[in-house]
């Protein structure tokens, strides 16, 4: 049967794994410098409007994660996002009222991407133009695979397969867009000395342990991919 396809099964071992390391490793180096107040003593409110104004972005807000990104009730941790068609730059509550070298990286990297909005930053670009169907694509693509193998319709698995491509396309454009902010954000602190070089460090953990949960959703969505290539022959071999 599919569902116990022991192939599937390591796949889904390795990816849970790395998933899991990735999480940890950003909670943990978020958590640590949590602690270690900036020189500066600004909020991630403050130095995210700040970095938009020395950018002359006018017209970009500075706000906290509302109730639709806290799931479950959660306090929104990790949930600091910009959103391009707001033009929003939103922080938790961890990076929007502290004063934490963790709290300036994040607020940076979220100014950064609004800085590559600003720009036209081509790799962002890109991105958005996909999401819708990514978005489609996330939510269907494995509906129709299942319904291709209950209803031996090999044109709907096919079908499937493609808009899940999307996906991983997606997960792949995300990580330059990702390092980019991230870059933006470590040079923009330090040509602001917002920190000191000896939290430099601090900064440069944050950003770099965040970017390996992308590149692990990546490697996850492409490992994914692969298997649905193999199992239905679309890689070679014979389908099963």
């Amino acid at each position: 049967m599919f569902y116990f396809d022991p192939l599937y099964l390591l796949v889904m071992a390795v990816t849970l794994i790395m998933s899991l390391a990735a999480t940890g490793m950003v909670k943990s180096a978020f958590a640590k410098y949590s602690r270690v107040p900036a020189d500066n003593g600004k909020t991630g409110k403050e130095i995210a409007e700040e970095i938009l104004h020395r950018n002359n972005i006018n017209d970009v807000s500075v706000e906290p994660v509302g109730p639709r990104f806290m799931p479950f009730g959660g306090d929104g941790i990790l949930s600091d996002h910009y959103d391009p068609r707001a033009k929003a730059v939103r922080l938790s509550p961890q990076v929007y009222n502290s004063t934490s070298v963790a709290a300036q990286a994040i607020a940076a990297h979220e100014c950064g991407h609004a800085i590559q909005h600003a720009t036209l930053y081509a790799p962002l670009k890109l991105r958005n133009a996909i999401v819708p169907i990514a978005g489609f694509g996330s939510h269907f693509s494995y509906i129709l695979i299942i319904l291709g193998i209950i209803m031996n319709a090999m044109l709907w698995v096919k079908l499937g397969i493609v808009l899940f491509s999307v996906v991983v396309i997606f997960q792949i454009l995300t990580i330059p867009v990702e390092v980019n902010a991230s870059a933006r954000a470590k040079v923009i602190l330090k040509g602001m000395g917002a920190v000191s070089p000896q939290q430099k460090n601090g900064v440069s953990a944050v950003l770099n342990a965040a970017a390996l949960t992308y590149v692990a959703a990546a490697a996850t969505a492409i490992l994914n991919l692969l298997y649905l290539l193999l199992r239905s022959g679309l890689l070679g071999g014979r389908r099963n």
